[in-house]
């Protein structure tokens, strides 16, 4: 591992300096995965920046119309921490405890996760699924991004030199919706998803049928997939068992899977369908809670 300058900027200016030195560049949040790919040489850095000191990225606050923006750096365990979060948006709370341990948890983070991005990672397609978008930072300026726009292949995305994740912006969920996160490992020791889901429902304010749906499928595609077509498909139908298993075939047709050692393409096409028709039939339970 070669010598690597470490960084600890205390504001976005200074983050953005560093950034147009000219020195190859990576951020140091959890460091779960910059660490390990530094130390086996799978990546290679002039500089570390460490984002945990800049205000605007570890801090988090409701929005005057009920979204949550999250900056980037906000550690997992301050999310599941906070009761207002857990009740109002509990799909945030079913991906943001598995992601490691608890000590991971003190420190690991959104943006650390969405920033290397992994086909796997466990928080992007509970974000997907809530509708979430990235606000980016650079020394020109902002722009935001839809977050199923970002990825562009395994470890790869969207942003430009210079640019960093400033925040994740989460839209005031509908009325009468309900999401979840569900996600099949193949033992405890192996914590990687084979195959994990986002779902959203909308329901009129009969309950009686769905107005909006979305679906993210993750582990299943060289980047996490947001599935249109099958959220699509529920929209005017009941909420029933036959309308869900219609939409998760979707999901299980728009998987390209590979084979490796956490699980076959068969396995993988099959877990899709079985943990989409889950997903959406817990997010069906909690859009019905009070």
């Amino acid at each position: 591992m070669k010598e690597i300058d470490y960084l600890a900027p205390s504001s976005l200016g200074e983050a953005y300096a560093a950034l147009q030195t000219g020195k190859t560049s990576a951020f140091l949040a959890g460091g779960t995965d910059i660490i390990v790919q530094l130390r086996e040489g799978r990546k290679q850095v002039d500089q570390l920046i460490d984002v945990k000191h800049i205000p605007e990225l570890v801090s988090y606050k409701w929005t005057d119309d009920g979204g949550l923006e999250i900056g980037a750096a906000v550690p997992f365990a301050e999310i599941y921490g906070d009761a207002e979060i857990v009740h109002r948006l509990p799909c945030l709370i079913d991906c943001a405890t598995l992601v490691g341990g608890i000590q991971i948890q003190s420190r690991a983070c959104f943006g650390g996760n969405i920033g290397n991005s992994g086909p796997a990672a466990d928080t992007i397609p509970a974000l997907i699924a809530l509708g979430a978008t990235l606000t980016v930072g650079s020394a020109d300026g902002l722009r935001d991004i839809r977050l199923e726009e970002f990825f562009t292949g395994p470890g790869q995305n969207v942003l430009g030199s210079g640019e960093l994740i400033v925040k994740v912006n989460i839209p005031p969920q509908p009325a009468n919706s309900g999401s979840f996160f569900h996600r099949f490992i193949p033992r405890n020791e192996m914590d990687i998803a084979v195959v994990n889901v986002g779902a959203r429902l909308d329901l009129d304010s009969n309950g009686e049928r769905i107005e909006g749906a979305r679906i993210s499928v993750g582990a299943v595609a060289p980047t996490p997939l947001y599935v249109a077509a099958a959220g699509d498909a529920l929209v005017g139908e009941a909420p029933t068992d036959e309308a869900f298993a219609r939409a998760a075939d979707i999901a299980a047709d728009a998987a390209t899977p590979i084979t490796d050692m956490r699980g076959s393409i068969a396995q993988r096409v099959h877990l899709t369908r079985v943990l989409t028709n889950r997903a959406l039939n817990e997010a069906l339970a909690r859009s019905r809670e009070d």
